[in-house]
């Protein structure tokens, strides 16, 4: 059973006014909370889905309405300096410190729960499942795998340094995202970005604390969110729970030799590939995404669920 207390918001507590809906839990993490929103029953098999580095609980709505409408409890979950989640006081954003909220999801819930992760989520969960097995019952990565393509990684962090001042509008931070991902089309009402802005001092700024991309001197990015590529691999090696890997087909992170690669680590774990998809595939091609996921649920999670909880 779910364990929760509310906690202010960003927006509450004097940090910077937040423009997303409040969330429906807040979950405890070492001296952080966490902002969370739950689709479905909560006596259903729980889901956990973890957004990408930059992104939040937002983008995985529609993929959390279709599992809780599946039967599956979902959460929805604000990585720790995205969204509404809380800022690290000390700018603590290293892989250790995502690994040790998810290991405080897991807790929350009282059983195991079917990682999802996209990016960033993906290798938390992975770092996770790494120091505790049984703190899932399946895992699912999203173009995220200890082999990944420089180019892409670094595309991506020179996007979320871009705009350290803001923007003076929506639209100007649509914008930014349309020249970011030109695959896609341009929404002509932008309102919906909202949910990953916060407005303060007359600016739009990504809804993300900037230490996770401009870091404090003594730390470094590209170490604290890098675990050694052998201690990643590693923990492949050990994988016994159901797994899948999901490619965007024309994602310029992870590669398909990157995917080979991690199946060579883990036999067992089945491959997807969704053409056409970018590296924010459940974004690209929300409907075949979730057509995936609900079978990969239906065959490989359900069946275990007759043979009881585990812890």
């Amino acid at each position: 059973m779910l364990i929760l207390t509310y906690v202010p918001t960003n927006s509450d507590s004097g940090r910077p006014a937040a423009t997303t809906s409040r969330p429906s839990l807040r979950i405890p993490s070492g001296g952080l909370t966490l902002a969370a929103d739950a689709f479905g029953d909560d006596t259903d098999p729980p889901v956990v889905l973890l957004h990408g580095g930059g992104q939040t609980r937002h983008s995985w709505r529609r993929t959390a309405r279709a599992l809780g409408a599946d039967g599956w409890y979902t959460l929805t979950v604000d990585l720790r300096g995205h969204g509404d989640s809380d800022w690290s006081p000390e700018g603590d954003y290293a892989l250790d410190a995502f690994a040790d909220d998810v290991l405080a999801l897991r807790r929350a819930l009282g059983r195991p729960p079917v990682l999802i992760g996209a990016s960033l989520g993906g290798i938390a969960s992975l770092a996770a499942v790494g120091r505790d097995p049984d703190v899932a019952r399946g895992l699912i990565l999203v173009d995220v795998s200890p082999f990944l393509q420089p180019r892409g990684t670094g595309r991506i962090m020179e996007f979320m340094r871009a705009a350290p001042d803001g923007f003076a509008s929506v639209e100007e931070a649509a914008d930014a995202v349309a020249a970011y991902l030109p695959h896609r089309e341009r929404p002509r009402d932008p309102a919906g970005l909202r949910k990953n802005l916060r407005f303060a001092d007359g600016r739009w700024y990504w809804h993300w604390d900037p230490a996770f991309v401009f870091p404090p001197a003594a730390h470094d990015p590209r170490q604290r969110l890098r675990t050694p590529l052998a201690e990643l691999s590693a923990i492949v090696t050990r994988l016994r729970i159901p797994t899948m890997l999901v490619r965007g087909g024309q994602s310029d992170v992870l590669g398909e030799d990157d995917a080979r690669r991690f199946l060579d680590l883990a036999p067992h774990a089945e491959y997807c590939d969704v053409a056409g998809a970018h590296h924010m595939v459940a974004g690209d091609d929300n409907a075949v995404f979730d057509v995936r996921i609900l079978d990969f649920l239906q065959r490989r999670i359900r069946p275990r669920l007759v043979l009881g909880p585990i812890g």
